[in-house]
């Protein structure tokens, strides 16, 4: 993937709507023109076989041209529709404001959403949003109207980031729909008091789902390069904290190692998927994530 998208990854075209949809369109485009375009997901009904019609049959399914060549009424029977719905649910907590090198890990997950939406929309797939802190739950439901990749980007644009994470579950069942096929990216940094976050994804699966985490850190959150003195602020709340980061750098990269192995490890055993992303890192693995999940579910 050539990564030409990198030039336009400042906040004032990721936080526009025009703008977040041009950086979707290249990283897609890129990444569908590349080796792995051949993972495209076709769209619609598959085709499964032919059926004489019966009273009660749906008109619109006469197959025309067999009544031509054989002059019967035959029904083009199909497998299930392939077409999906496909769920975001974004970590809105003040953690996910922490910035480097001028981006929130905010301004990444809105390029990793708008883009893996965009992948979507292309497929055919429906596509919703999701924004969940412990204030308030921001939702746009999927649906295949013409305009909602729009409507998609501008609520992507406009989520505000607040608090922390609920401890509770009761707006799981305004998100997640435990009798229907989904597929659901829950796009977060894990930032977690207990396991409220943990044990909240775990609920989201079912046998007839996909559930994929994207967990989005920070290069110094994970390789923590600071030097000196440091005065933390918990983004989610205020509280400040003094560190000698030479002191601190080898316990606080043990911890994370050792935190990272534990979220995986657990996901992984509840048939969720998992993938660690860097901020600095190319989006074209999420997208292939998408696809092979995308593929289970057709």
């Amino acid at each position: 993937m050539k990564q030409e998208y990198k030039q336009l990854l400042e906040p004032k075209i990721i936080n526009s709507v025009s703008g977040l949809a041009l950086i979707a369109r290249v990283i897609v485009d890129e990444f569908l023109a590349g080796s792995h375009g051949s993972r495209r997901v076709g769209p619609g009904l598959e085709f499964s076989q032919y059926k004489g019609y019966q009273s009660g049959d749906d008109m619109r399914l006469l197959d025309w041209k067999m009544l031509a060549r054989s002059g019967r009424y035959y029904i083009k029977e199909s497998d299930i529709d392939t077409h999906i719905a496909v769920k975001f649910v974004v970590d809105t907590s003040g953690s996910m404001l922490h910035r480097e090198e001028g981006l929130s890990k905010m301004d990444y997950v809105r390029v990793l959403v708008a883009s893996l939406g965009y992948l979507a929309q292309q497929q055919g797939d429906k596509i919703g949003l999701f924004g969940l802190n412990d204030t308030q739950l921001q939702m746009l439901h999927p649906t295949t109207h013409k305009q909602h990749f729009n409507r998609f980007l501008n609520e992507l644009v406009t989520l505000k980031n607040k608090g922390s994470w609920p401890m509770d579950r009761k707006d799981l069942a305004k998100i997640h729909q435990r009798n229907q096929k989904e597929l659901l990216f829950v796009v977060t940094d894990m930032h977690e008091n207990k396991n409220e976050l943990t044990q909240w994804i775990t609920e989201l699966k079912t046998v007839r789902n996909e559930v994929a985490v994207l967990q989005v850190m920070g290069v110094n959150e994970l390789e923590f390069n600071y030097t000196g003195a440091k005065v933390f602020e918990d983004l989610e709340t205020g509280k400040h904290i003094k560190v000698d980061a030479k002191q601190a750098k080898k316990s606080y990269q043990k911890a994370m190692e050792a935190h990272l192995e534990t979220v995986k490890n657990t996901f992984l055993s509840n048939g969720i998927g998992f993938e660690l992303f860097r901020c600095d890192a190319p989006l074209d693995e999420a997208l292939q994530l998408f696809l092979k999940k995308r593929i289970r579910l057709s």
